[in-house]
């Protein structure tokens, strides 16, 4: 998945202004506990970032 697919999938999920709210603000425990940014940033790759949000916030299976 490339970045730009995952702010895609990002604000069609949660809308522009919240999908910054979630990659910005919260934590993951199961990213280390870093933030989705934080992640990407330090190499997870990015579909790995975008599962770990979608169990977080019970993104139905068929969005993922």
């Amino acid at each position: 998945m490339r970045l730009q697919e995952f702010w895609a999938r990002m604000e069609g999920q949660f809308g522009s202004i919240r999908s910054q709210s979630v990659a910005r603000d919260h934590v993951f425990g199961q990213l280390g506990g870093l933030t989705a940014l934080e992640a990407i940033d330090a190499g997870v790759p990015v579909r790995r970032v975008w599962l770990e949000i979608c169990k977080e916030y019970d993104v139905p299976p068929k969005e993922r």
